[in-house]
This record gives C-alpha cells, sequence and structure tokens, in this order.
C-alpha cells in the first residue's frame, strides 16, 4: 500500500511549498516488516547527499495541523505517557511533545579511592588492575553508545610516543612563547586547512584550537560583544546552552527567538525582534545543527533580515555554532553554504564529535580585523594572548592535523554519506516499528520518542529532552548497532 503525504515546508518568505515525498518513503507506511527485508529495501538508493527525510505535517495534537493523508494501521497508544486515554495515529512526522515532567536525577559515580600500599609490587600490581577494569568498562560503554555526537571510531595509535611529552600551546597561536614545548605548527595547519574550507584569505583571519565546542561560542560570543558592546544577543530556544551561558557571562542582554517544530529558528519571529531593538546592535547566533533536532537555521534568511530591517553590515555581527554540523555540512551536496564570503563574523566546530578526536577541542576562526579588541600583549609568556583558556592542549593540535591529513576531504564526504543513510535507514525502522519519529532534511540526528524504559535510556547513552531522546548517527554507529538498538526498544515497548 503506498501513500503519499503533502509537506508543508516552513520557511521565511519562501511560502507554504509542496513537495513529494520519495518512493522509500511512502514505503515506510506498510505493515511492519522483517528488519532484513527492510535493510534490503532501504540500502537501495536510501538516501543521496543533497537531501534526508524531508519533513511533513505534524498530527493534530496540542494545536497542530493534521496532514490530509495518513497511513493506516500505524497506532501508537500514549494513554501512560500523556495521562489521557486514546490512541493517537501515528505517521512520519515531526515528534509532537506528550505533555511531560521530570526531574534531573544525580547519578554520582563512585569516587575511586587514592590507593595505599606498603610495597611498590602490591601498588603496581593494584594499580594494573584497577586501568584493566575501568578499560573493560569502557569498552562496554562505548559499545552501546548512541545518543551523544561523538564520533568513537578512531585510532592515534602513531601519536602514542608523544603522551609522554607536555604540550601546551598557551597564547596566540601566531606568536610562539618562551615555553618551548607546543605544537603551532600543527595549529596553524589545522586553522589553514578550515579557512580555505570556509572561504576566507590567511591574512583576513585569526583562529585557535579550543578546548572544547562551548570554548568557541564563548569566544565568538564575545568577540562580537567587544566589538558592539551595547549589542542584544539573539539566539533560537533550540540553541546550545552554551550560547546563553555567554549571555549570563558577560551581561549580555539576550533574546530568545522561538523555533519552528523542526528546530530551526523562525525568522519571523527574529524580524519583530529586531524591528522591536533596531536602535541597538545585533549579535545573532546562528546555529548550523541544533543540539536535540539538528536544524540548521537560515543563515541566508538571517542576513537578508538584517538588511531589511536597516543594519547595516557594521552594526551586526554573526556567530555559526557548527559544533557538530559545522564539519558535515561542506561535504553534503546543494547544503547551505558557510562561508566568509557571507557578512558573518566567526565560526565554531567541535573536534571531538565528527573529526572523532579522543579528547574534547575544537576550533574558532573569526575576522583579523575583529580580534584587536581582545587581544593582549603578555609580558610573562612573551605573547600576545586573545584566547578564552590561555593554556590549551597541545596534542589536540595533532589529533586534528593528523584527521585531517588521514581522511582528507573524500574521507570525510565518505563518512557524511555513511552517516545520512544509516541515519535514514534507523528512521525508517523505527517508523516501521510504530515508533513516532523525525529526521531533519541533511540531518544524522534521529529524534524519536523518549523510552519508557530508564534502564534502557542509561544503557545506550541516550539524550533526553522532556518526553523526547535522540540518535546522533556518527561513523562508529554501523547498521548491525542500529538494528540491535531498535530490536532492544522494541522489546521494552512491550514490557513497558
Amino acid at each position: 500500500k503506498l501513500w503519499r503525504v503533502l509537506l508543508l515546508v516552513e520557511r521565511r518568505e519562501r511560502g507554504e511549498r509542496k513537495r513529494r515525498v520519495p518512493q522509500r518513503q511512502r514505503e515506510a507506511g506498510r505493515p511492519r516488516q522483517g528488519m532484513k527485508e527492510l535493510d534490503a529495501e532501504v540500502t537501495k538508493d536510501v538516501v543521496a547527499l543533497t537531501a534526508a527525510v524531508p519533513m511533513p505535517v505534524p498530527l493534530q495534537k496540542n494545536g497542530y495541523r493534521v496532514g490530509d493523508l495518513e497511513p493506516s494501521g500505524a497506532v501508537n497508544r500514549v494513554a501512560e505517557a500523556s495521562g489521557e486515554g486514546g490512541e493517537v495515529r501515528t505517521q512520519v512526522s515531526p515528534y509532537q511533545a506528550i505533555p511531560a515532567s521530570g526531574k534531573i536525577v544525580r547519578n554520582l559515580a563512585e569516587a575511586q579511592p587514592v590507593l595505599s600500599f606498603n610495597t611498590e609490587k602490591e601498588r603496581k600490581e593494584a594499580v594494573s588492575k584497577v586501568i584493566r577494569d575501568y578499560a573493560e568498562l569502557l569498552r562496554k560503554r562505548t559499545a552501546t553508545h548512541m545518543g551523544y555526537p561523538y564520533n568513537l571510531a578512531f585510532e592515534y595509535g602513531d601519536l602514542d610516543c608523544l603522551l609522554k611529552y607536555c604540550i601546551n600551546n598557551l597564547g596566540d597561536p601566531w606568536i610562539e612563547s618562551n615555553y618551548g614545548v607546543h605544537s603551532r605548527q600543527f595549529e596553524l595547519g589545522v586553522l589553514n586547512w578550515f579557512a580555505q574550507l570556509w572561504e576566507v584569505d590567511q591574512k583576513d583571519y585569526w583562529g585557535y584550537i579550543t578546548n572544547c565546542g562551548t570554548e568557541g561560542n564563548l569566544h565568538g560570543i564575545l568577540v562580537g560583544r567587544e566589538n558592539l558592546p551595547d549589542g542584544i544577543l539573539y539566539s533560537s530556544d533550540e540553541s546550545h546552552y552554551s550560547v546563553f551561558k555567554a549571555a549570563s557571562m558577560y551581561r549580555m542582554d539576550c533574546k530568545k527567538v522561538r523555533s519552528l517544530v523542526t528546530g530551526e529558528m523562525d525568522c519571523d519571529h527574529l524580524r519583530r525582534l529586531l524591528e522591536e531593538n533596531k536602535a541597538r546592535p545585533a549579535i545573532v547566533n546562528v546555529n548550523i545543527g541544533t543540539t536535540v533536532k539538528g536544524a540548521i537555521d537560515d543563515l541566508d534568511e538571517v542576513i537578508k533580515i538584517l538588511g531589511e530591517v536597516g543594519y547595516t553590515e557594521d552594526r551586526f555581527y554573526i556567530h555559526c555554532d557548527g559544533a557538530l554540523f559545522g564539519m558535515m555540512i561542506p561535504f553534503i551536496k546543494e547544503a547551505p553554504l558557510v562561508t566568509f564570503k557571507k557578512p558573518i563574523g566567526s565560526v565554531s566546530v567541535s573536534g571531538h564529535k565528527f573529526m572523532g578526536c579522543p579528547t574534547p577541542c575544537g576550533l574558532v576562526i573569526t575576522r583579523s580585523r575583529y580580534i584587536n579588541a581582545l587581544s593582549d600583549d603578555i609580558e610573562y609568556l612573551n605573547s600576545r594572548d586573545a584566547t578564552i583558556m590561555g593554556s590549551r592542549n597541545g596534542h589536540a593540535a595533532i589529533y586534528m592535523w593528523y584527521t585531517l591529513t588521514m581522511k582528507g576531504y573524500e574521507g570525510f564526504r565518505e563518512d557524511v554519506k555513511r552517516c545520512l543513510k544509516n541515519a535514514h535507514y534507523l528512521h525508517s525502522l523505527l517508523f516501521s516499528q510504530g515508533i513516532r519519529t523525525m529526521l531533519n532534511e541533511r540531518s544524522s540526528t534521529v529524534v524519536f520518542e523518549k523510552p519508557r524504559s530508564e534502564k534502557f535510556v542509561r544503557k545506550w547513552q541516550l539524550a533526553c529532552q522532556g518526553d523526547i531522546a535522540h540518535v546522533v548517527v556518527m561513523p562508529n554507529i554501523t547498521k548491525e548497532k542500529i538494528e540491535a538498538f531498535v530490536k532492544e526498544l522494541c522489546e521494552t515497548r512491550r514490557i513497558n
């Protein structure tokens, strides 16, 4: 039974336009299939790099619209979770939150005591056992990790010889300090690689390798604040919490912009907020992949609105938070471009997410003309410093350089293609089992109903918000792992 869904895509000033749902998605409305049968179907041209799964009309619940056509027979009972009786018919649609509330649970790890022994032999044996046991625990937890955007498929054995050195890239990457054990040459190589990716001349940019994605956001927003001291920060309510942390730290006025059901910034609401506050400069955070739903804010529309409201380029600053998808978007055909050819101020990405570095790290790049507002001479270092943290992990620069060198553009392109394909496969499996699910275009973040089993959530390390959960499909998530995940999820739903 093939069925058609008319897709209403919410886009500012593009109007509501209809698109036909791909053949593979229509077939998802068939009765449930075995995983092997579904695998055979889905792997045939499942996804091109130009698109993932389109977003159809939401179900009628809490004021949302109803799609004209729905697949028959796909019914999901939600009485227990919603506190209401009855059934809700499902379709391939944005997951609609069932009202739920919950408290943050403090799951404190048991402290590993510092060991004390009478003999050196006893000490070494005990420490060795602790490390072996911990390594086994990490192996097991890595095997069932699905919820957070970390690429765990990496191998850095060639770099083990460097662990005996304290490599610290303190200060400005371009100005060597008196501390000689650094990896600035690798850091500059990585920065130049990203500068070329984002189309900015080497003489026109400044940047550094950060300790995490949050530091990249803190720095990008700080640069905006220092150049526009009276500016108001605008960011969607689906943004990473670090954006609002920055606003609090820097005592900035901040306006939360509403989001569409997909998680993308509501540009109509942004326009209204800008018009209400156009006497003051604007510092806008644009999400290149939101934390929970993997939605991409419309950068071109944001720039267009700023101009139409009356903001000249010297009165706005745009920071692009590309923690995860900033590293994927450049390798997706026909995806919106993040480039310094557009009037943006900075871009940040994480190194431990899609790239797969073994330690938290990241990178931020801004225009060189903006950085003078932060930069200071530090006599103690015999260097200049415009960074957030000062001391920085020099090993991270080497990990990032090693990954970029070993994979190259084609390696990353293949990783992106495989992730999108497997995300589509997971989405199809969940839908075939009657589980409401959502997958944004050009995204590898699959959103679905939060499992009722806390044991299941803990085992698979799912990231949850309210009554939804998500899986971020990274290169280490294989079809076999996806099938095992969905099979166990279905078993827990029958029990609970």
